[in-house]
């Protein structure tokens, strides 16, 4: 879909016509424009003028070259496309001024080979700033948030994990008395529950526990402390969704892009860490890249509409990293990435702490929804 306005620009009492394409799937703009010969021949002139200064002819001083010297031997064609250049690097921004374009990137051009006596045409293509009308985010937050609980484990969960635990201590025992560590897995998995080590004080004192009673208490808490946190996750990642779907953002496809960048560059980080190439991770999953590409289209797009939607609620509410934690933390991480360049270390460092106390921000709402 596509939005069409066609206006004159005055410019030294001279017209330029500009016709102005607005592409809203891509969200970007195309701005078409003719430059009038008389407009193009001043540039002309300039041009003929900048060529004289560096012009080395034979039989004159460099700067002293006639017009007519410079033209036999840059030859009008060149000449036109120097003039052609200049013009459009004055007038264009002029143009996207008159026309009140927001634009977030430079423009894409593309001039029109010039012909003497007629005007210049061109087009020019570049982003324009995403609109967001965001929802209440506040409302939003505070409906999921009074669906808040506290973490409850019950003995079973409680019993489960203990067994796991006596059984993962079996295996250290084994792999400690020279089992291989395949091995001793193997048979720590095939014990009977009442072989493995028992749970007594001995046993909790051997892990750094007080008594057996203290890493009963401790195990019961990580539980509890892990089960808030994964639903905490599933209601973020709830609210993050609503946020989405109820506010109307329009974004220029780069953002999206961007997004399809980082989460490639994540994959490859994962599969080299894993020591894994992305050609034989494409073939352990039966897929093409386009496919995976294609598999990326939907999340790319929330996670660009995410961070446009935090982003301005940062934005209205001002909420900015604390500047001394974000300090500490570009150090920390300097020691791990010490290629990074600081400047980008630092905006992704305080992107991903602004973001994540917005999303605390939300979080902390008080809830004055009725049930």
């Amino acid at each position: 879909m596509s939005d069409e306005t066609k206006s004159k620009a005055e410019n030294n009492s001279r017209e330029t016509t500009v016709k102005v394409t607005r592409d809203t799937e891509r969200w970007e703009v195309v701005v078409e424009a003719e430059i009038p010969t008389e407009i193009l021949l001043t540039y002309r002139g300039h041009a003929i003028k900048e060529i004289q200064k560096t012009a080395k002819l034979d039989g004159f001083r460099p700067g002293h070259a006639p017009e007519s010297e410079i033209i036999r031997v840059y030859g009008e064609p060149a000449i036109l496309r120097h003039a052609a250049e200049d013009a459009v690097q004055h007038e264009l921004p002029e143009i996207l001024a008159a026309q009140k374009l927001p634009i977030v990137q430079t423009p894409h051009v593309t001039i029109n080979a010039p012909e003497a006596g007629k005007p210049l045409a061109f087009s020019a293509r570049a982003a324009l700033a995403p609109e967001i009308e965001l929802a209440d985010y506040k409302a939003i937050a505070q409906k999921h948030l009074k669906d808040k609980r506290e973490a409850f484990v019950s003995d079973e969960e409680h019993a489960k994990a203990m067994t796991h635990l006596r059984r993962e201590r079996a295996r250290i025992e084994k792999v400690e008395a020279g089992k291989k560590p395949g091995e001793a897995a193997d048979e720590s998995r095939a014990m009977e529950e009442k072989d493995l080590p028992e749970l007594d004080d001995a046993f909790a004192i051997s892990i750094g526990y007080e008594s057996i009673a203290h890493f009963h208490t401790k195990v019961r808490e990580n539980m509890k402390t892990e089960k808030e946190r994964q639903a905490n996750d599933i209601r973020r990642q709830a609210m993050i969704e609503d946020l989405v779907k109820n506010s109307k953002i329009s974004y220029p496809s780069i953002l999206r892009e961007y997004e399809i960048n980082e989460m490639e560059a994540r994959l490859k980080d994962d599969l080299a860490g894993a020591g894994m190439t992305l050609e034989t991770y494409l073939a352990q999953v039966k897929k093409t890249w386009e496919q995976i590409l294609g598999e990326w289209k939907a999340p790319s797009d929330t996670r660009a509409k995410t961070r446009l939607i935090l982003g301005e609620i940062a934005r209205i509410e001002k909420i900015e990293p604390d500047e001394t934690l974000l300090a500490q933390e570009v150090e920390r991480a300097k020691k791990h990435y010490k290629d990074a360049a600081p400047e980008a270390l630092r905006a992704h460092i305080a992107h991903a702490m602004r973001n994540e106390a917005v999303l605390k921000f939300l979080e902390n709402q008080k809830s004055t929804v009725s049930d």
